[in-house]
C-alpha cells in the first residue's frame, strides 16, 4: 500500500499496521554488530543470564528502527520528502528474541509547510506492541509529506 499525501491525513487518524515481525537472534546480532554496539546484554548470553532479565535483550535501536519500518508502507511510502525528527522516544518494556511485534500509528498534528507549498508536516505517534499487548517502544515522528498536485493550499 502506498503512503498517503499530506492532504489525505486528519488529526486522530489511526492505523493498525498489518505487517508483524518476530524478532530473531540473527536480527539482534547483525544489527548490534553492524552498528558497533558491543553491549554484553545484547551479545553475551552469560552476561545476559546474570542480568535481571536472565536472557538476551534485543538492541533498543533495532526495536526503534523496526517500529518505524513497520509503519512506512501505510504512512510515507512514496510521499515522504524527509523525516524531520523523532522525539519522545521511550522503551517502556524490554524486547526479547522470539517476541512478535506489531505497530500502531496515530496522527497527532498537521501543519502546512511554510517553506514548501507542495508539502506539509505530519506528526505521527508510533507504538510498537508485543504479543503480550505491551508497548515496548513509542515515539513521535515528524515527517515532511508531499501534497497532492493541484490541491489548493
Amino acid at each position: 500500500m502506498a503512503g498517503r499525501y499530506y492532504d489525505d491525513w486528519s488529526i486522530g487518524d489511526r492505523i493498525e499496521h498489518e505487517i508483524r515481525r518476530t524478532v530473531t537472534e540473527t536480527d539482534n546480532l547483525l544489527f548490534s554488530t553492524m552498528t558497533h554496539n558491543p553491549q554484553p546484554l545484547h551479545l553475551d548470553i552469560e552476561a545476559a543470564k546474570a542480568s535481571e532479565f536472565g536472557r538476551i535483550l534485543v538492541n533498543g535501536t533495532f526495536t526503534f528502527a523496526l517500529m518505524v519500518g513497520l509503519s512506512v508502507g501505510e504512512t510515507t511510502l512514496g510521499t515522504l520528502v524527509a523525516n524531520l525528527g523523532y522525539d519522545k522516544l521511550v522503551h517502556p518494556k524490554p524486547v526479547f528474541i522470539g517476541d512478535t511485534m506489531r505497530c500502531q500509528t496515530e496522527v497527532t498534528d498537521l501543519k502546512p509547510s511554510k517553506s514548501r507549498p507542495n508539502a506539509g508536516i505530519v506528526t505521527f505517534t508510533h507504538r510498537l506492541i508485543n504479543q503480550r499487548d505491551e508497548i515496548v517502544c513509542q515515539c513521535l515522528r515528524t515527517a515532511l509529506i508531499e501534497r497532492r498536485a493541484g490541491v489548493p493550499q
